[in-house]
């Protein structure tokens, strides 16, 4: 049967214009000496938050008695800060990563990811940074900032650092979500929906906007503030509806995340998910010494959307998911 399937979701000249933006990202970090590298897709641990699935696939050595399980990473951060602790410096990566999440808008299972980790920065300063590279290839204005505390307050009269369940399900029932509501035992998963649905759609619609200090229990690996312990040094930039980034001022306390990853599988447990094999390289890592740096995942697909006016994720890629 013949389909018309084959072609790119993309055109011809929307590639063109995407290697002409990959060009001038990798010329913005050649200028500032940050190093470009390459790791492992596919790992023997992944990610434990309950939020991301991760896809799996199983290896089969010629010689082995059995198949290993392997993991194609969410996104190449473990592997990144194995580097930073050996001594690279600054370093950026351009890279494939998988999710085995929704497919739609915003969402493909297979997208490309950039992330880069700055010695020596915090996370304002990284936020610098980011402004930058948004302003050379969106031609935005400079982005907003605004706390997740006060984006709360503003738009749901909501404090999320101190509202208790009852207080957050008696809100979400409020704005629509009253099955949901009534049967969630998790603060940070009502406060997810919330701010999902009833503030991402209202915040960076004329310039990006940051968001930061996230609660501390939705730190993931970033540090916990030593100004406020309610949060973490965590932020996520939105524009135009688009959740672009999330990064962090970095985790450097290994037992604290080993500490972080045992309590996400705890979650999953309880969720009903397989837990996920911790990876001991990533934590031996951060014990050797994962150096002071702040770091940021962006999706490079998401933004090439915005710089190419384009609505669909699958206008700024050769192939989307239905058509691999």
């Amino acid at each position: 049967m013949q389909t018309e399937n084959w072609r790119p979701s993309a055109s011809i000249e929307v590639l063109k214009q995407r290697a002409i933006i990959l060009q001038k990202i990798r010329q913005f970090f050649t200028e500032r000496e940050v190093l470009e590298v390459d790791t492992p897709a596919l790992s023997h641990a992944t990610v434990t938050d309950e939020h991301l699935h991760s896809f799996a696939t199983e290896f089969t050595h010629p010689f082995a008695t059995q198949t290993s399980t392997l993991y194609m990473q969410t996104s190449p951060e473990f592997a990144m800060k194995r580097l930073l602790s050996a001594g690279s410096g600054a370093i950026y990566q351009i890279c494939k990563s998988f999710r085995n999440e929704e497919a739609g808008r915003f969402h493909n299972p297979e997208f490309t990811m950039l992330e880069w980790y700055r010695p020596g920065f915090n996370h304002h300063q990284l936020m610098s940074e980011i402004n930058e590279l948004m302003q050379l290839v969106v031609g935005c204005e400079k982005a907003d900032s605004v706390t997740y505390q006060n984006v709360f307050k503003q738009y749901l009269d909501c404090d999320p650092l101190v509202a208790s369940l009852s207080e957050l399900r008696t809100l979400a029932g409020r704005c629509g979500y009253q099955e949901l509501a009534a049967t969630e035992n998790s603060k940070d998963t009502l406060l997810m929906l919330l701010f999902s649905q009833e503030i991402e759609p209202k915040i960076g619609q004329q310039r990006p906007c940051f968001v930061m200090d996230f609660p501390a229990s939705q730190a993931a690996l970033a540090k916990i503030s030593d100004a406020n312990p309610l949060v973490a040094e965590r932020f996520e930039l939105y524009f135009k509806g688009i959740e672009l980034a999330n990064g962090f001022h970095e985790l450097t306390d290994g037992a604290e995340q080993q500490r972080r990853f045992q309590q996400d599988n705890s979650k999953r447990q309880n969720a009903g998910l397989h837990t996920m094999p911790i990876d001991h390289n990533f934590l031996g890592a951060i014990n050797y010494g994962l150096p002071r740096c702040a770091g940021v995942a962006l999706g490079i697909d998401r933004l090439l959307m915005l710089a190419l006016n384009c609505t669909h994720i699958e206008q700024v890629i050769a192939f989307e998911n239905s058509r691999a």
